[in-house]
């Protein structure tokens, strides 16, 4: 019998359900429509960010869909992210303050820190000249009144390294609930995985299909072998093999789509569960990050000199 997993808990004892659509890349005049379609296929986490400029346009159908009767608000998880822009801790409670007035929304059901980089107050674009160092403590503190005052259901990071994670931790009052991080078979994060596990930080996945739309990504991670191979043997989409390996190993996903039929597909994953001699052949699928942040590197205006130290070695 295979295990629904349709929730994990966290460490504030919420509930994160373990699938969400990801907003990352869906156009405005589209995404209204792929949330609508999600939350009446039975979607109940939607995960967006400032950054995404769609923010508006969600909170227009989540109104819609409440006024309607389709779902409670208190049946979703929202997910959003504070912006690089917004990182003094001044700016955190607007930033979410301006989130919330777009969504439509008196709290969000948890709030990130979108990435451990800093970019100058009022900076559009990534030239290297518009990054400034962090200061995530400080940063945190302002996260924690968020949290302390009810707008924040819970507090987390994104793509955090295991290093910067555990730097986090030894100065938190309220230790992150979630490090929402690039992962997906061909990413597989072992070693931040059994971290996040240990020290009670939900780990979610974003691009857990290996980001095939992202154009200037070159992602096969579809087309992997092993994959395919899997996917063949459950008579199942490789999409959804890779998703449910994903709920198998401890991690809420989070695949974007605009399309109604992959949106169901997407979520077709728990009636079902790869078998353990099948999941281990996952561990043959060759390595690599996809997203990379190379935008956050430079040599002498960036606290980051290479991808290493961003990452900490985790490349």
């Amino acid at each position: 019998m295979a295990d629904n997993i349709r929730f994990f808990e966290l460490n504030t004892g919420a509930k994160i359900p373990s699938v969400g659509l990801g907003t990352w890349q869906s156009e405005p005049g589209v995404v209204g429509e792929a949330v609508e379609a999600a939350i009446k296929s039975g979607y109940r986490h939607i995960d967006c960010a400032r950054i995404y400029n769609n923010e508006k346009e969600i909170g227009v159908v989540l109104k819609k869909l409440f006024q309607d009767g389709v779902v409670k608000r208190e049946d979703l998880f929202i997910t959003s992210k504070l912006w690089l822009t917004d990182q003094a801790p001044e700016d955190v409670p607007v930033a979410l303050d301006r989130t919330l007035a777009d969504l439509q929304l008196e709290y969000v059901d948890l709030y990130l820190i979108h990435w451990p980089v800093r970019l100058k107050k009022g900076s559009t674009g990534f030239a290297p000249e518009n990054l400034t160092p962090t200061d995530i403590p400080a940063t945190w503190k302002a996260m924690e009144a968020l949290f302390d005052s009810g707008k924040a259901r819970a507090i987390g990071v994104s793509n955090f390294s295991v290093k910067k994670l555990s730097n986090l931790l030894s100065v938190a009052r309220i230790p992150p609930a979630v490090n929402q991080v690039e992962c997906h078979p061909s990413w597989q994060q072992d070693k931040l995985r059994e971290f996040c596990k240990s020290s009670g930080v939900h780990l979610s996945a974003y691009s857990p299909l290996g980001s095939p739309g992202t154009t200037w990504i070159k992602s096969g991670t579809l087309q992997d072998p092993v994959l395919v191979a899997v996917a063949e043997k459950l008579g199942k989409t490789s999409a959804q093999v890779a998703l449910r390996w994903g709920l198998q190993m401890g991690q809420s996903v989070l695949p974007k789509s605009t399309n109604e039929s992959r949106i169901k597909q997407n979520l077709d994953i728990f009636s079902w569960s790869i078998p353990d001699e099948l999941v281990a052949k996952f561990s043959e699928i060759s390595q690599a990050r996809l997203l990379k942040g190379a935008s956050f590197v430079h040599e002498t205006l960036s606290q980051y000199k290479s991808l290493e130290e961003l990452w900490d070695g985790e490349i």
